[in-house]
């Protein structure tokens, strides 16, 4: 047994009217696909069992939340990309008495601890805040503890050395058996919230907005959506930062911005 078209649309209906969170510009394969997984995998004998869990157990409806939203992350993911951000972006960033960066879709906070690196070898984490958000309630939490797995850190290491990390990166956590604890000084500046990118609004003005490989699970008009309001939420010559796969083409602000690094997936707004 499985969950059928319908039903992923009477369920996505649900969680807009009960909890407020709206799934309906998501891709669609993925989410029919995801919502399969859980139930299957925690064994309903019928889709009216799984609705009423869903509706009835808010504990049970974040675990839905977390199936439904991915969390594949890793610190300086895409070294050239945070190559590019240290070399081309930091220095222009540099020139603001004060700096407000927004990571959203951060899931469990390693690009947000990435950028705090930067920073702080760039001298200049002392006048930033940076702002981590995501659906998920469960990975805010993770994030803000600042632990990962200790068997992360070697190819962590190796991703700060492409990215042009000049420090030894193991002096910024300390180890306890297979966990990885970074400096509590890292994560000062940080702002958690949940934030949902569908519904919410902006909520500040911006020099750089991070969102990167959440975009691909959205379709079109999400994703439109979703870049609207990254541009009413970044000041003019701000920096926007998205995914290998994605891009502002066909979109409505494509006309604002312009390639700010050449062969990244990183702009800059013009008006």
């Amino acid at each position: 047994m499985s969950v059928h078209d319908e039903d992923v649309k009477t369920l996505l209906n649900d969680l807009i009217d009960r909890y407020g969170y709206d799934f309906t510009g998501y891709a669609e394969a993925s989410l029919k696909r995801r919502i399969n997984r859980l139930f299957e995998l925690d064994r309903f004998p019928s889709f009216a069992e799984f609705r009423f869990r869903i509706l009835n157990d808010a504990e049970y409806f974040r675990r839905l939340v977390e199936e439904l939203t991915v969390n594949i992350t890793e610190m300086l993911r895409d070294p050239l990309f945070y190559k590019a951000v240290r070399e081309e972006v930091i220095p222009v960033l540099a020139t603001y008495p004060f700096i407000r960066i927004w990571h959203a879709g951060c899931s469990t906070g390693e690009e947000v601890y990435s950028m705090a690196i930067l920073l702080s070898e760039a001298g200049l984490y002392h006048k930033s805040r940076l702002y981590a958000t995501d659906i998920n309630p469960k990975v805010l939490e993770k994030a803000k503890k600042g632990i990962f797995p200790a068997s992360q850190m070697r190819k962590y290491s190796e991703n700060y050395i492409q990215a042009g990390g000049k420090s030894d990166f193991s002096s910024y956590y300390t180890s306890n058996y297979n966990l990885a604890k970074f400096d509590v000084r890292l994560n000062e500046k940080m702002i958690f919230a949940t934030h949902n990118l569908v519904s919410d609004s902006s909520f500040n003005e911006f020099q750089l907005i991070l969102c990167r490989n959440t975009l691909i699970y959205f379709n079109r008009d999400l994703q439109s959506r979703v870049l609207q309001l990254f541009d009413n939420s970044l000041e003019t010559l701000g920096f926007l930062a998205l995914g290998t796969k994605e891009s502002l083409k066909f979109s409505p602000i494509d006309g604002k911005f312009k390639i700010a690094v050449p062969g990244q997936k990183i702009w800059r707004k013009i008006k």
